[in-house]
């Protein structure tokens, strides 16, 4: 059988029929190489899809090659093993089958050695693994070459013809040139998947977090509620009975008179400021009604009495909303009228609630002072800016995007869009929404 001999221009020496052939470190790349390259790099680039990245990848090679036979598996660094991932020209029991340990057979020993191998004919290779399953596909010329990044190999690319083939030197420059920019989007694109996967655990965890604290809050405020301000509450009403006693007892020390009027009077105040903290802790109306009744009680009462006209629009929202949605919702327009009644100077404002399309909008407007939003980039030592991207916080935990648009003497427009994807699934956790 005839040998066939290459080189690669990298510096990287190429086996041909096991036989190892040394490079020379410099060579020249043809213009026809640099389009070719060029086409590769211009099909892979802006791809973060892992899968999508190799079949454009192994696609574009073929074409550029003029083969129709090839496929390009991947390390399992766990297994250290390597199995196609895309492929064309070869059958799915093929692919399924060839599972190629590191170092085992032509694919791995690429994969070892970091070398490609070239063979005329596969079938007739003593170091071919399954070599059943390569005469029945019926492979004869073959090359491999490994993917590579930062000197770590990722995989390797696999070129295969059912007829006798030498590949040329040309061929073998164009294949590592191409194994190490696919090297490169294999490695990007795995980074991203990581990021991907990274940010979900982060909102999973983040999720958990605010939900975790949502249910601290409402058990501090059931347990204020039910034992505190039921205690504050008869300590009142025990105080009243004993001024009326006193009354009634004509007992005429006005020192007695004046301490337990002044201890009946810090009580109530007691007994209204826990009832301020249970109400700022979890809103009974949240939990009892749901969210548009819990909304219109709590603008009302922080912004009226500052001489605020509150309007509202709330749509019918034609089913009950999950629990994490409502209270999210609640908190971020909580935040939205903390800051109308800290900083707006506003004279009115308004809350709405509306479906379009399949996402759920509410805004919280005003016509206040405003502010300039390019300048809070950040959360600053002051607290500055915490409100805002706390709320912003909140709806992309929840899918969804919260735009403020706000400017000097013009007033503030908070918008919140959040997808609707409960409307498909099966809400078991029972919400009111209106």
């Amino acid at each position: 059988m005839k040998t066939g001999r290459g080189q690669t221009g990298s510096g990287r020496a190429v086996r041909a029929n096991s036989r190892k052939i040394d490079t020379p470190t410099t060579a020249h790349t043809s213009l026809d190489e640099l389009a070719a390259l060029s086409r590769v790099a211009a099909a892979i680039s802006g791809i973060t899809d892992l899968d999508a990245i190799l079949r454009v990848g192994l696609d574009t090679v073929l074409s550029i090659l003029d083969r129709a036979i090839g496929g390009i598996m991947l390390l399992d660094e766990d297994t250290n093993a390597l199995s196609y991932c895309v492929y064309r020209g070869i059958s799915d029991d093929y692919a399924q089958q060839m599972h190629i340990k590191l170092g085992e057979g032509v694919a791995g020993k690429v994969a070892e050695s970091a070398r490609a191998i070239m063979l005329e004919d596969i079938s007739q290779s003593p170091e071919a693994a399954h070599p059943e399953l390569i005469s029945k596909e019926g492979l004869k010329a073959f090359v491999s070459v490994p993917l590579m990044s930062r000197n770590k190999v990722l995989g390797v690319m696999n070129i295969a013809s059912h007829l006798p083939h030498q590949f040329t030197e040309k061929d073998i420059h164009l294949l590592y040139a191409t194994g190490d920019l696919l090297g490169l989007a294999i490695e990007q694109a795995r980074l991203y998947a990581e990021l991907r996967r990274s940010r979900e655990r982060y909102r999973q965890l983040a999720r958990f977090a605010l939900m975790a604290q949502e249910e601290e809050r409402r058990r501090i405020s059931r347990e204020l509620h039910d034992e505190t301000s039921q205690a504050l509450s008869g300590l009142v009403l025990n105080l009243q009975a004993v001024i009326e006693m006193v009354e009634m007892a004509g007992i005429q020390d006005s020192r007695i008179k004046e301490t337990l009027k002044k201890a009946h009077g810090l009580a109530v105040e007691v007994g209204n400021e826990v009832h301020r903290l249970i109400v700022n802790l979890r809103p009974t109306l949240l939990d009892s009604l749901g969210l548009v009744p819990a909304l219109r009680q709590h603008a009302e009462s922080v912004l009226t009495p500052l001489g605020i006209s509150v309007s509202f629009r709330f749509d019918e929202l034609g089913r009950t909303l999950p629990k994490d949605v409502e209270t999210n919702l609640f908190r971020v327009a909580q935040g939205a009228i903390g800051n109308i009644q800290q900083h707006s100077k506003a004279t009115s404002a308004s809350i709405s609630l509306k479906i379009i399309g399949n996402e759920l909008v509410m805004t919280v407007s005003d016509n206040g002072v405003g502010f300039d939003v390019s300048q809070i980039r950040t959360v600053e030592p002051n607290g500055r800016g915490a409100g805002l991207f706390s709320m912003k916080e909140r709806v992309q935990l929840m899918g969804g995007t919260c735009n403020v648009k706000s400017q000097p003497g013009r007033g503030t427009t908070v918008t919140v869009r959040v997808p609707m994807q409960w409307r498909t699934a099966n809400v078991k956790d029972k919400g009111a929404g209106s």
